[in-house]
């Protein structure tokens, strides 16, 4: 079976944690253990991943050096993220799986130069501010923020990804037995001339959920793992009842009260594939990535039951 799994941002950084080395060292490794076990169990897989936070201190550092005239745009500094993660997780997955050769790429990601996005920046990244600062980088540096949470983070434009460029490439290194990390970050966004066919970068971040997708899409992958940091998705999330989700249609996940900078974009991301293919999509653990293609944990995203009739448009654990 192919897969392409996708790492959320907890894969490398919990919420509120120094971004230091050392902190996201820890998280790769547990998560190349999860992946590993897909491996071994004779998948080919695709791993993909997100940056928020990278790009966010890597944007800090640049706009903030002195020896810059001007900061780095974000297409390159999205570049950068994808080699600073792609190497530790590269050799996370080397050690662990010792006799497949492991690549990390580079990856591009075409988008829509006409995307709305470009004048409604919602795509978080960076850490958490306070209001003054906040206020402070909006008034020096022309940023966008927004809340998420309890605190204010910076916004950055986040057009639909429209195609992933490397595709091919990533094809060729599946059928010679490579593990590939491929569209990091939701990959580098680039718009390409109609009539040269000249690619160049733009400043935005693509959601990863939505890359994620497309690139499973694009490649005819069988499976879209959404690895983060909850066991299911939930109904009733942040009451005093929340339910754990078993199956669900995509009609069924897009009619759920999620929220908007968390969950929203991988129930988008999952329902899309699952609609555009006919093929499973699910979100759960990262720790039990696995378990989750078995439907021991986690939440199944289906068009149609097994027995070829339409599933249930939403099952879930009963209350207790």
């Amino acid at each position: 079976m192919r897969i392409v799994a996708a790492l959320g941002g907890n894969a490398l950084l919990q919420r509120g944690e120094h971004p230091d080395a050392e902190v996201q060292l820890h998280h790769v490794h547990q998560a190349a253990r999860s992946l590993a076990e897909l491996v071994q169990a004779g998948h080919e897989v695709v791993v993909t991943h997100g940056n928020g936070p990278q790009i966010g201190l890597l944007a800090v550092e640049s706009e903030t050096d002195p020896a810059l005239t001007a900061p780095y745009p974000l297409d390159v500094l999205g570049a950068q993220t994808q080699g600073m993660i792609g190497t530790l997780l590269a050799r996370e997955l080397m050690a662990r799986l010792p006799d497949r050769p492991v690549v990390a790429l580079v990856t591009h990601t075409e988008v829509d130069p006409h995307d709305p996005a470009f004048k409604r920046p919602g795509k978080f990244i960076g850490g958490q501010l306070s209001e003054p600062q906040a206020h402070l980088m909006e008034a020096e540096r022309g940023w966008t923020t927004a809340r998420d949470g309890d605190h204010l983070r910076r916004t950055v434009a986040s057009p639909r990804p429209v195609a992933v460029t490397e595709v091919p490439a990533v094809r060729t290194l599946l059928a010679a037995g490579t593990v590939v990390i491929a569209a990091g970050g939701g990959g580098v966004p680039v718009t390409r001339d109609p009539v040269t066919g000249l690619v160049r970068g733009v400043e935005a971040v693509v959601d990863k959920d939505l890359t994620a997708a497309l690139l499973a899409e694009q490649l005819g992958a069988d499976a879209l793992l959404i690895l983060t940091d909850v066991t299911h998705v939930f109904t009733g999330f942040g009451t005093s009842r929340p339910r754990p989700l078993l199956t669900v249609t995509p009609e069924g996940l897009r009619a759920l009260d999620l929220p908007e900078g968390s969950m929203r974009p991988k129930a988008e991301a999952a329902a899309s594939f699952v609609e555009r293919t006919g093929g499973l999509a699910a979100i759960g653990p990262l720790d039990n990535a696995l378990g989750i293609l078995l439907g021991t944990t986690g939440t199944s995203v289906r068009a149609l039951a097994e027995d070829g009739q339409r599933g249930p448009e939403v099952l879930a654990v009963p209350a207790v």
